[in-house]
């Protein structure tokens, strides 16, 4: 695994000196989605700085509220901010597709609402120093987890080619995966890329002038997107989450997950919809023979999105999508 130079560990232990800012996205839609109600308990998956989660302290009440992270900075914050609000919140380090082992660690059975705020967070993108920009030189690094050993520097400079152009490819849905892999790979067999601005350079040049000047966004946006899912497993623990979350839910209790691009969006919709209809008869069948009855209902038809006052405010909100469901 790749260390990180010396002088890049020195800025990144001075990190935990940055305040940890989490403008929660479209909270008050979040709030009713979860129909908070006093003594209830309730998890919040993805606790970034906590701003949703002292959100749902403020109205539950006498209710318990567990938030589970990753990201060291994240769970200080969060827990410095929830912990002025309720005395009966914990916070949880953890992946959220450990929900079931989180809540059993803290003595919760049985919940009544949860969330999760999908992708890296603000704070994230903006400490140059975590190493998930492109805009910023930093060590080639994107884990939420910072003490995991496992960084981009990895992906970037071990894996073979022709599994970089899967990734990029599939992560990424960047049209020229093959052509970035190949000249990462051509470069990285001079000198190991290091820092993002180097992978960003090259990424740049691997994709056509002409493509580049036809987008609007930075050509190596796709590529970062692709590399950070990997780093962190982030698509891969999003359906076992919510299966494992839903199983917990009491009747009438609700699951809320915000969506920030399609490849998330895809398996929260997915699976949503097995959990709605999960029957597995053939569609000629008269009635329904597997006896597999729904297990929720879907409180929206479509996906709720921010408000236009929102994304004034907040214009990150902006491929936001809001889905909900209800326990059956």
């Amino acid at each position: 695994m790749h260390r990180l130079p010396s002088l890049w560990m020195s800025m990144v232990s001075d990190m935990e000196k940055i305040e940890f800012e989490h403008i929660p996205v479209m909270l008050s839609e979040c709030m009713e989605a979860l129909n908070i109600r006093d003594g209830k308990t309730y998890v919040d998956c993805t606790a970034g700085g906590g701003g949703h989660s002292a959100a749902i302290a403020e109205r539950m009440g006498s209710g318990r509220l567990i938030s589970l992270d990753r990201d060291d900075e994240a769970i200080a914050a969060c827990r410095a901010r929830v912990s002025a609000v309720s005395p009966n919140a914990a916070v949880v380090k953890c992946t959220f597709d450990e929900i079931v082992s989180a809540l059993d660690s803290v003595g919760v059975g049985s919940i009544d609402g949860v969330l999760w705020d999908l992708g890296v967070s603000s704070h994230q993108l903006d400490t140059p120093e975590r190493g998930f920009s492109y805009m910023t030189d930093a060590p080639l690094d994107m884990r939420m987890d910072t003490g995991a050993a496992f960084c981009a520097a990895d992906v970037v400079n071990t894996y073979p080619e022709k599994e970089l152009s899967r990734i990029i490819s599939e992560y990424g849905e960047e049209k020229f995966a093959q052509r970035i892999a190949a000249t990462i790979a051509a470069a990285r067999e001079k000198a190991p890329v290091r820092t993002t601005l180097e992978l960003a350079d090259i990424v740049k040049n691997a994709i056509p002038a002409a493509a580049r000047r036809a987008e609007a966004q930075h050509p190596a946006k796709r590529t970062f997107q692709a590399i950070r899912i990997e780093v962190n497993g982030e698509l891969a623990q999003i359906e076992p989450s919510i299966r494992a979350a839903v199983e917990r839910l009491n009747p009438g209790g609700r699951a809320a997950v915000i969506t920030f691009h399609s490849l998330e969006d895809r398996i929260v919709k997915r699976t949503f919809r097995d959990l709605e209809s999960p029957c597995t008869c053939p569609p000629d069948f008269p009635v329904c023979v597997c006896g597999k009855k729904p297990i929720v209902k879907a409180i929206s038809k479509k996906p709720i999105t921010a408000s236009a006052e929102e994304l004034e405010k907040n214009p990150r909100a902006r491929s936001a999508k809001l889905r909900v469901v209800e326990k059956l």
